[in-house]
């Protein structure tokens, strides 16, 4: 990799406030149409801060964000941004069949190019919910053409988690489908024996800001490209509080105000791009179309 390539990547999950898993049980699937929506408060901040530092990210929307707000996905992509998928509607996983992931993958695919971007190439699943007990998952995504996932959480979780994955940039054989697909999982920090999380979310605002960035830094001196992702919700503290849990509450709400500072940190340390730059910076350009 040359000194001029980027050594990390930088990606949204563009959702919604009110489509988290924290908040499902308090927000019903069919009453999204009706909450008002705050998504531009959040990616109002994120599009300043990434023209800022002159930095292109990569945009995991889902498919019913891109029918909502097409013009969104439109600015995105005239901005440079490169545009994925984050699936439909924000549904684990684990909690559908071959059938229908493929299903809701055509229907996002099918927003997004209708809203102005390209097919997309990646994909990531709602709350890292490809695990060993469905990884029936690569099947489908090589079968409808996905060159790149991140999708695996390379640590220890109630919810997700391949603990033993690869924590870097790595290759994937689907157990039936013919092909591989490129796994860059967020990024993690190895200390005691394990993965720690460090790639962002909920972890971003958690650590103090300069331990996530001598994370970042420590995994480039070890030459392990990273991840971070973050949410646009996570730029609006002002946003309706819910009566969840106290874990869900405590990891939904902590630290709001200081996400879009830590970012602008993060940004000032240099060497960000889309995923798509990244894995081609590190001997994946010829898995990508050209232009």
């Amino acid at each position: 990799m040359s000194s001029n390539s980027p050594k990390h990547a930088l990606s949204f999950d563009v959702e919604e406030y009110f489509q988290v898993a924290n908040l499902r049980p308090f927000v019903a699937r069919e009453d999204w149409d009706k909450i008002p929506s705050r998504l531009t408060v959040g990616m109002e901040h994120i599009l300043r801060v990434l023209d800022k530092h002159k930095v292109c990210a990569t945009m995991f929307f889902l498919g019913w964000i891109a029918e909502q707000y097409p013009d969104l996905v439109r600015r995105c992509v005239d901005a440079g941004h490169e545009i994925a998928s984050h699936g439909y509607e924000h549904l684990f996983v684990s909690d559908m069949d071959a059938e229908f992931l493929e299903a809701d993958l055509k229907r996002t695919e099918e927003a997004l190019v209708a809203a102005g971007a390209p097919r997309p190439l990646g994909f990531r699943a709602s709350t890292f919910t490809i695990t060993r007990d469905n990884w029936w998952a690569f099947d489908v995504l090589v079968k409808r053409g996905y060159i790149y996932d991140s999708s695996i959480h390379p640590v220890r979780h109630p919810t997700y988690g391949v603990p033993d994955f690869e924590p870097g940039i790595s290759t994937v054989t689907p157990p039936s489908e013919p092909g591989s697909i490129i796994e860059f999982p967020v990024a993690t920090y190895p200390a005691f024996g394990r993965n720690w999380p460090v790639g962002g979310g909920g972890y971003f605002r958690l650590l103090p800001g300069w331990m996530h960035r001598r994370a970042i830094r420590s995994l480039e001196a070890m030459g392990r490209p990273t991840v971070t992702y973050l949410h646009p919700w996570e730029f609006d503290p002002e946003q309706p509080r819910y009566p969840a849990s106290a874990s869900s509450r405590f990891r939904h709400y902590l630290n709001l105000d200081k996400t879009l500072s830590r970012l602008d940190s993060l940004l000032a340390i240099g060497d960000f791009s889309s995923m798509r730059q990244v894995l081609m910076a590190n001997g994946h350009s010829a898995a990508f179309p050209k232009g």
